[in-house]
């Protein structure tokens, strides 16, 4: 193999075939990776030299991962976005109520179902890396099946969803509009129990493209549907919610023609196996952990909109809150993507046995993110103004979404490193590690502190979003420490330990930390 800096070494073989109407394939990230390693390895380059051709490298290879993965995820948040915007020019009430609805409860079936997936986002980043391709099929089926009996005991939460929130202290009639919106998502979590797998399966091979371009005409087709059928068809908010379950599962089949018929998946998927129904406890093992820990995450955001919806003025600190909150999880996609390309370079690099590559990767990646929200954050504050009559026309919550903004802001600066820092650690397999720090950063510290200021000190949506960040701060600090003080060459160690266990279907803890 050369290692001449700027290079990409052509004699690697490839791990994703693309050869069509006889043009030559085009060289998979893990050949640029294995380029990447040799470039920081080369001690005979000046120092200066090797950086600047490996973020070269590193930047075409995250560019081509995570601006897709990017799209992917903004554009299924703009879908929800979009249909609690539908839902607001109904009205406050039923603003409030999609909102609630949205992500009060449907964000716990959300985080537990995108959780229990990053399990298959460890195993199969890894297993690619180590070339190791049959594997892949195998942790998708495992993991839909276990995710599909999880959303059996998530549909009787929905069903019941308006008896919980009364008994959480909401309103009766924010209540009732809520828990019919919530019955028209039951679809949608069973479209998640299949989404998840199949997206970081495709992601762990860096196939991302495809999603980008099924998620954006679905969301075409979801714009359509949801006109027809809340305002034309005056279906209203079940109308509005029904629509978004069947786009989920427009997204979920295309994916899976993609996969059954695309030759890049012909190594990876090899039709339905027998295999996938062995070692489910183990797995059951890896994906709670896994749950665990995003779960504790946006369960934690769910409660302070549940704690908004307690406050004096009820209704408007609702409807501020959520539009800050909606606005902050469609800027936080970003770093979701982010996220996801983190942890997908991470994974394969451990895979692969590339210490060196996968530190790197972690530096740049956290670099990017960075600016893009710090990007994103000044935004926000120049439109601060207006920003809230995109979901409502009333004077009153667009002043109350202005007050909030900074926080907003801040929030959206955070993103750009808390985000990637967690998509390190599910390249890692650190899931029950990072499971701990975000039960003290969030639960003992974030909401705490965000009751104490909203109601002890009447700060209302401001005190409970400043205990939030109080949160959020504490926990960025620990994963930037623990990151920095990480052995990779242990890492590479534990990656082939781990992969070697689960070839043989034997159970192993993700919490190695």
């Amino acid at each position: 193999m050369s290692s001449g800096i700027g290079q990409i070494d052509m004699e690697e073989p490839l791990l994703v075939e693309q050869t069509t109407n006889g043009k030559p394939p085009v060289p998979a990230a893990p050949s640029w990776s294995a380029q990447l390693e040799s470039i920081l390895n080369d001690d005979g380059v000046p120092w200066l030299h090797r950086m600047r051709a490996a973020t070269w490298v590193e930047l075409r290879l995250l560019c081509n991962l995570a601006a897709p993965a990017v799209l992917v995820y903004m554009l299924n948040y703009v879908m929800s976005m979009a249909t609690q915007i539908f839902s607001g020019h109904l009205g406050n009430l039923e603003l409030a109520a999609a909102s609630l609805g949205n992500t009060g409860i449907q964000v716990f079936a959300y985080g537990l179902m995108l959780g229990m997936g990053s399990a298959v986002e460890t195993l199969c980043g890894q297993a690619f890396g180590a070339k190791k391709y049959e594997m892949l099929g195998i942790y998708v089926q495992r993991s839909a099946i276990l995710l599909t009996l999880t959303g059996i005991p998530l549909t009787v939460i929905y069903v019941f969803s308006k008896q919980i929130l009364l008994f959480l202290g909401e309103s009766t009639a924010i209540a009732a509009a809520a828990s019919v919106f919530v019955m028209g998502l039951i679809p949608q979590i069973f479209a998640y129990a299949i989404n998840f797998p199949i997206q970081k399966f495709m992601q762990a091979q860096s196939l991302v493209a495809p999603s980008a371009i099924i998620s954006a005409s679905t969301l075409l087709v979801h714009l359509l549907l949801s006109w027809l059928a809340v305002y034309k068809m005056g279906l209203g908010l079940l109308g509005a919610s029904l629509v978004l379950s069947l786009s989920w599962w427009i997204i979920v089949i295309a994916q899976f023609v993609y996969i059954v018929t695309s030759p890049n998946c012909k190594r990876t998927w090899t039709g339905f196996s027998i295999k996938a129904f062995s070692g489910l406890c183990g797995f059951l093992k890896l994906s709670t952990a896994s749950a665990v820990m995003l779960c504790l995450e946006t369960w934690y955001f769910q409660i302070l909109v549940l704690l908004a919806g307690l406050l004096k003025n009820a209704e408007i600190e609702l409807d501020s809150l959520s539009i800050c909150m909606t606005i902050s999880g469609w800027v936080f996609m970003i770093s979701v993507g982010f996220n996801a390309a983190a942890s997908v370079r991470v994974g394969n690099e451990l895979g692969a046995g590339n210490p060196k590559a996968a530190s790197f990767s972690v530096v740049i990646v956290v670099l990017v993110s960075l600016v893009v929200s710090a990007i994103s954050a000044a935004i926000v504050l120049a439109l601060r103004h207006v920003i809230s009559y995109a979901f409502t026309e009333g004077e009153t919550v667009a002043a109350a979404v202005s007050d909030l903004c900074p926080l907003l802001a801040l929030t959206l600066l955070l993103n750009g490193i808390q985000p990637v820092l967690s998509g390190v650690a599910v390249g890692c397999g650190w899931q029950a590690f990072v499971a701990y720090v975000n039960v003290g950063c969030y639960y003992v510290v974030g909401i705490p502190l965000g009751a104490l200021l909203g109601f002890k000190f009447d700060l209302g949506a401001k005190g409970i979003w400043s205990g939030m960040l109080g949160g959020t701060v504490m926990q960025t600090l620990i994963l930037m420490w623990v990151t920095y003080r990480t052995d990779w060459n242990k890492e590479v160690e534990k990656a082939q330990n781990r992969l070697s266990h689960w070839q043989d279907h034997k159970p192993e803890s993700l919490s190695e930390k």
